[in-house]
């Protein structure tokens, strides 16, 4: 059995949202480059698509419809929202993107793997039910979520979520689902300023501008790590927002590469107890292409060597 999986799609670099866009099909490329020579890294490029009945289990129908109907012919670009622009090629990258994810929770809880990382673009996380903001069409995570959880029949899933940025649209897919616990550190106050839902299953872990990595554990380890234990998920899926590096320009907090790793393994030590190991993460953000490559490499290295 191979044990971590490295799943992407070619169709994510030809996501292209425009000169001087900080999502830019770049990071893909340095991503494959930090994970080239990594032995025993099993690579997957041809996850199927997701198909739209995929998408409206965590989506509304008029949402993935309005998705596709925005698609621009060659040569153009199309604002779907003030931060959010799509080229032509991006409604296809989307749901190779959600389809990757699928794929990954697909293989791994066939026992095909015991984890799987998915290099994937656009992002998803501040894809709400009716809304794609943030850089993200369709929610990845939440999509493999539910793929998990109504097609394969798992009766709970978390979801961890170390983005930078609160992931409002994954809180709001699953604000009334308990079958999900959804765990999200992030920036605080920051984009995208959403209200915080309050539930039992949906814990906010704010940190301030300048939190650097021991804060950040620390936040973790009460916050996390004992919700995560009395839930005893079937799976864990991470979305892995690598922005919260003090290198990257978009935000504020000062982790670093060991912290990435750090959290990885208290992940996967969960997993471990509840979860047969099972764990799939999904690439969210990271905008400086240097501290990506090394915080992505960190990362999977972490899910090749746990045991």
């Amino acid at each position: 059995m191979a044990r971590t999986l490295y799943i992407t799609h070619p169709s994510g670099r030809l996501h292209d949202p425009g000169s001087g866009h900080p999502e830019c099909p770049q990071r893909l490329a340095a991503i494959d480059a930090a994970l080239q020579n990594l032995d025993g890294l099993e690579r997957v490029e041809d996850p199927p698509p997701a198909a739209n009945e995929d998408l409206t289990r965590a989506h509304t129908r008029a949402h993935v419809d309005a998705i596709q109907a925005a698609q621009p012919g060659p040569g153009v670009r199309v604002a779907v929202d003030p931060d959010t622009r799509i080229n032509q090629h991006s409604i296809l990258a989307a749901h190779h993107a959600a389809g990757a994810a699928i794929e990954g929770v697909r293989r791994v809880l066939d026992d095909k793997a015991a984890h799987a990382f998915c290099a994937i673009r656009p992002p998803g996380h501040h894809a709400e039910r009716d809304r794609a903001m943030g850089f993200c069409l369709f929610n990845n995570v939440a999509v493999a979520a539910r793929w998990a959880l109504d097609v394969h029949g798992l009766d709970r899933v978390a979801i961890a979520d170390f983005d930078v940025h609160h992931g409002n649209g994954t809180e709001d897919i699953f604000r009334d689902d308990p079958r999900v616990l959804f765990c999200s550190s992030f920036q605080h106050p920051f984009y995208p300023d959403r209200p915080l839902s309050r539930r039992e299953h949906l814990i906010h872990t704010p940190l301030a501008a300048g939190t650097d990595g021991r804060a950040f554990r620390t936040a973790i380890e009460l916050d996390w790590l004992p919700a995560l234990e009395r839930f005893r998920p079937e799976l864990i899926l991470v979305s892995a927002g690598f922005d919260a590096h003090r290198e990257d320009p978009l935000a504020g907090l000062n982790l670093v590469e060991s912290d990435f790793e750090w959290v990885t393994r208290q992940l996967l030590a969960i997993a471990n107890q509840s979860a047969a190991g099972q764990l799939v993460s999904v690439l969210e953000g990271g905008y400086d292409l240097a501290a990506l490559s090394r915080s992505v490499r960190s990362h999977v290295r972490a899910l090749m060597d746990f045991r």
